[in-house]
């Protein structure tokens, strides 16, 4: 194929991709739609396909050494929304924590314009050179690449306007915040007793508050901002696991016996939709125990556990016994979205108390959530004794605060 056609094809395919994002309201601006219109994607994942380049999956750039991906091209929808959450303007000072391919800094690049400037720092010298070469051949020679631990920032350039972090945390460290103006922005996968979303944080009266959250699911960060979340394998004849966060502990073989024990199930009659299924999550995750159950694709199709999502369902645990979400599709209205009847699955010897403990929390979320908006506050470790709110999680430098209100 000629040059020619390789860059018609590649414009194709990335109107098609962004067509597909503004369809999904993943795009949402014409700011947004323009930037992923005008920056070729495939030059920043040029070991990819130009069709993989612009599907809808992340790419893998650099596979760690457990298996699992080191640094990767995140969805487009993922990068989308995150964008949109930024709200990035011309003139705009940036900072992103995780340059990945170069690919976002190219995008924050075009949102900030000629008068801004654009820093991306990461870990890893490798993936420092690639975000340096893609952000080369796209022709984007205004954006600071750095290396080093994003975890403190880099003040050389600060400070920021906007700040994105493209990588799990489990912490907002003090050196975004004080890098970061007044009424300045951070957008971060912020991971909160084991359930990350994307939120984006604004200063006001002295703590960072949420204006939005989205799901989402990013590599987590690695150096002095790494906080390990513990898998425990269950089974070793099928991949059954219980990822803990939060610093719990628990018993692997006890709870592996667990599956020895006939499954109590349990069908709620409580139904909700596909964007209230976030929401419930953050009610179970004030239970005692609460983890997320990982299941392989051999352990589903034998029948072993049901879960909710393709990767598993959130859960939780005791000594010896564990229980998990699961749901089914329900009958809907016409003009609704798709619609799913919530239950429980448990295991062990305790799996019936477990199980109704599970399922009133559900039915507690059914009679009082379904009316409250979330949100986050996030208060520098020690200087919030207001501690009302559906959940507190108190970290190394923050409290981070869920709190409810009726919408």
């Amino acid at each position: 194929m000629s040059i020619d056609a390789t860059q018609t094809s590649a414009a194709e395919l990335r109107n098609t991709m962004v067509d597909q994002l503004v369809m999904w309201r993943s795009v949402r601006t014409s700011r947004v739609e323009a930037a992923m219109r005008a920056v070729p994607r495939h030059l920043f994942v040029p070991d990819a396909s130009i069709e993989k380049a612009y599907a809808q999956e992340g790419v893998i750039t650099h596979p760690g050494p457990d298996g699992r991906p080191r640094s990767m091209a995140s969805a487009p929808a993922i990068v989308a929304q995150m964008l949109e959450q930024l709200d990035v303007r011309p003139g705009h000072r940036v900072l992103e924590v995780g340059a990945g391919t170069g690919y976002n800094a190219a995008l924050l690049a075009h949102l900030a314009g000629p008068d801004g400037q654009v820093t991306t720092i990461d870990i890893d010298d490798d993936v420092v050179e690639a975000a340096r070469n893609g952000l080369a051949a796209a022709g984007y020679d205004n954006v600071q690449v750095v290396c080093g631990d994003g975890e403190h920032g880099h003040p050389d350039h600060a400070p920021y306007d906007r700040i994105m972090v493209t990588a799990g945390a489990w912490d907002v460290p003090p050196a975004w915040t004080d890098q970061l103006t007044t009424g300045g922005r951070i957008v971060v996968p912020l991971r909160v007793r084991g359930l990350t979303r994307s939120v984006a944080l604004e200063r006001q009266n002295g703590i960072l508050r949420s204006c939005s959250m989205r799901t989402c699911g990013f590599i987590p960060m690695r150096g002095a901002g790494h906080c390990p979340e513990p898998t425990l394998k269950l089974r070793d004849d099928m991949e059954v696991s219980l990822r803990l966060d939060d610093r719990q502990s628990a018993d692997a073989q006890a709870l592996g016996r667990a599956l020895d024990h006939p499954a109590c199930q349990i069908w709620l009659g409580v139904t909700a939709g596909e964007e209230e299924l976030g929401h419930v999550e953050f009610w179970l995750a004030t239970m005692e125990g609460f983890c997320r159950l990982l299941a392989q694709r051999d352990a589903v199709d034998q029948g072993l556990v049901e879960p909710m999502y393709r990767w598993g369902s959130m859960a939780v645990f005791d000594q010896d016994t564990f229980a998990y979400l699961t749901m089914r599709q329900a009958p809907r209205a016409e003009d609704r979205q798709r619609v799913f009847e919530l239950g429980v699955c448990a295991y062990g010897p305790h799996g019936g108390e477990l199980a109704d403990r599970l399922s009133d929390q559900i039915r507690r979320w059914d009679r009082e959530g379904r009316s409250h908006a979330l949100w986050i506050e996030v208060h520098p470790a020690g200087t919030a004794p207001d501690i009302e709110g559906l959940m507190v999680a108190d970290k190394q430098h923050t409290r981070v605060i869920v709190r409810t209100a009726r919408q």
